[in-house]
């Protein structure tokens, strides 16, 4: 399974930035769960927003909840994650993930996902 995070890049604090995750393949069903996390420079990984595969539950974690949200389209077997009002300190490299077998559940934890991508650099300038 190949995971590819898109979009990153240099954002002005209060301005907007879409990431895009895709799948190759079919790799995921409905009931499986994807993720965003990111990790900022000496921090360790935190989940950012998660959704189940068919888009009907999703995640926001509190430190971006108001400010970002989590899509699916699932013809495009794509995620997005929508930033809006980024802050400086969400500077960091945000990681898409996939956990088949989910069960219809969406999950928080870095360390129950399996398929990672390479990660995406988002620099949120004051």
């Amino acid at each position: 399974v190949q995971i590819t995070e898109t979009g990153g890049g240099l954002v002005e604090a209060g301005g907007s930035l879409k990431l895009s995750c895709t799948a190759s393949g079919s790799p995921y069903s409905s009931g499986d769960s994807m993720g965003w996390f990111r990790q900022a420079p000496g921090k360790d990984r935190e989940v950012v927003a998660a959704i189940l595969y068919n888009g009907s539950q999703r995640f926001i974690g509190d430190s971006v909840k108001g400010r970002f949200t989590i899509s699916k389209d699932i013809p495009k077997n794509t995620a997005y994650l929508q930033m809006n009002s980024p802050e400086p300190e969400g500077t960091g490299v945000y990681y898409c993930a996939g956990r088949p077998g989910s069960g219809g559940y969406y999950y928080f934890g870095g360390y129950e996902y399996g398929h990672w991508g390479q990660g995406t650099q988002v620099t949120v300038s004051p």
